[in-house]
């Protein structure tokens, strides 16, 4: 089983969520698989052994100016604006360049080859019974699906997998929890937090996933989340009341299970309560 791990924003308590989830299910075969490349920290609560690391490429474009005619059909496939002319010399802006191959397909006169250039990282690692997995995208480059896409490439499903997610509802939040079996969508009880649930339960629904609600620092805000999933016959999961504890274990980079006592049933009644759901 996938399960995945989303919020619509960050701070929301995901990384907490899924770190802790996987932690609980202890004698599994586990995979956890921290997809938000841009700023990945779930390797500071799981310190896994000896990271194995292996570069992410995407295709780019190189241009042949011995047979290169200038005629801007390159330019004209390109959706994301990557290749110009200038006196009928193609530029290509690698930064916005996708790798999608169009413009080397098209050439009408084979001048455009490809090279390739590296974007991020993925890292892998173990800890306990735990296989830990992340992406890391280079400083400076826009393109994290690519790097998403990697990172999941390495998912074995013959193990239980826990993904923990990018915040939002855009593009690298679509690639993370797109065919998995379960979403876990951690909230706030705030004007804030409903706002972006509603966002992510559209996301979700659009993408036919099954998915269920945690409210988290439950016993703040008000009641607009609790009312929503009510009217829109969403599970709430597991509500986590506000824990001056909680938030200090975090800020020292430590997990909940093995830290504060309780907790373990909590999260492995969590994982039951989605099996159930996932089996139906």
């Amino acid at each position: 089983m996938i399960i995945s791990v989303a919020s619509g924003k960050g701070g929301t308590g995901k990384t907490t969520i899924a770190v802790n989830l996987a932690l609980s299910l202890k004698g599994r075969q586990l995979q956890l698989v921290d997809c938000d490349v841009e700023e990945p920290n779930d390797h500071i609560f799981i310190k896994p052994k000896k990271l194995k690391k292996e570069p992410v490429y995407i295709p780019l474009p190189q241009v042949d100016d011995r047979k290169c005619t200038g005629c801007g059909r390159c330019r004209d496939i390109c959706q994301f604006n990557a290749i110009t002319l200038l006196n009928k010399n193609v530029l290509i802006f690698q930064e916005l360049c996708h790798g999608c191959g169009g413009c080397a397909y098209f050439c009408p006169q084979k001048a455009i080859s490809e090279t390739k250039r590296e974007i991020g990282v993925v890292e892998m690692g173990r800890q306990g019974n735990l296989d830990f997995i992340q992406g890391r995208l280079n400083i400076g480059e826009a393109l994290s699906p690519p790097v998403i896409r990697a990172v999941k490439d390495k998912i074995d499903r013959s193990k239980t997998v826990i993904i923990d997610a990018p915040p939002g509802t855009s593009c690298p939040v679509i690639e993370a929890v797109k065919n998995t079996d379960f979403c876990v969508m951690v909230t706030e009880p705030t004007p804030f937090g409903l706002n972006d649930l509603i966002l992510c339960v559209e996301m979700l629904r659009e993408l036919k996933i099954n998915f269920g609600v945690i409210i988290n620092r439950s016993d703040i805000g008000d009641s607009g989340v609790e009312d929503y999933c009510r009217r829109e016959e969403i599970p709430v999961i597991l509500r986590i009341p506000f824990d001056r504890k909680i938030a200090s274990l975090y800020s020292r980079g430590l997990p909940i299970i093995g830290n504060l006592s309780g907790y373990d049933d909590i999260f492995s009644d969590l994982y039951n309560k989605i099996e159930g759901m996932v089996a139906g």
